[in-house]
């Protein structure tokens, strides 16, 4: 579901945004990104409560489901401060412009949430074992691989080559080509694709038209 699909009677602001999310950037730090929807216009944010937010990291396999009561208002802010640290990102090196240092910053602030971290549990026999958390155990946590993910995608010169914007003038979906040949140019075949199809063969015919208009008019 690209930004065009969302209906332009869309009652805003929103007061959940999970019906509006889709998954089609190709890894979860692009789809986190894709989770700020119609940046070319309306600006639609569907992380719009701590409830949405819990939802899409359950979603996205980053977090489990029974740590969704931990995130709070404040969480979901910080959220969407490295959501956007990731698009100034995304957007630079598209555009090849000098990264944002204040974005590097904040992404690499999250880098620490992502690391191993270990834990002592029960063992068999009753005796201390020492083993490592759940990589999914809180929304930070979560938070902190999506992080690690942009940080992947971003830090290297051949991932970072393949970062999208969808070629639709009526979608900002960012995406990763993971295609052969590296030339995708819309975040949807079976949406922006085709429609962009369907506009070039009706612009065909158009055209078509208006030429045998014409060569009827010369002929009389």
């Amino acid at each position: 579901m690209p930004d065009r699909d969302l209906p332009d009677d869309l009652v805003l602001p929103l007061t959940s945004g999970e019906p509006w999310w889709y998954w089609s950037g190709g890894r979860p730090a692009v789809d986190f990104v894709n989770t700020h929807r119609e940046r070319w216009r309306r600006n639609v944010e569907t992380l719009v409560t701590p409830r949405d937010l819990a939802n899409w990291l359950v979603g996205a396999g980053v977090m489990a489901s029974d740590a969704d009561a931990l995130v709070t208002a404040k969480v979901l802010g910080q959220a969407r401060d490295l959501r956007e640290a990731i698009d100034a990102l995304v957007v630079a090196a598209i555009a090849g412009d000098p990264a944002p240092a204040e974005a590097i910053t904040l992404i690499d602030d999250w880098l620490v949430f992502a690391g191993a971290r270990p834990q002592l549990v029960v063992g068999p026999g009753g005796v201390p074992h020492l083993t490592e958390r759940a990589a999914a155990d809180s929304p930070r946590r979560a938070l902190g691989m999506v992080a690690l993910d942009a940080a992947q995608m971003l830090g290297t010169p051949e991932q970072r080559g393949r970062i999208r914007i969808c070629a639709s003038e009526t979608c900002s979906g960012r995406f990763f080509d993971r295609s052969p040949a590296g030339v995708r140019r819309w975040c949807s075949m079976r949406t922006c694709g085709n429609e962009a199809k369907a506009r070039r063969h009706r612009a065909r015919q158009r055209e078509g038209a208006t030429a045998t208009t014409s060569t009827t008019t010369g002929a009389t």
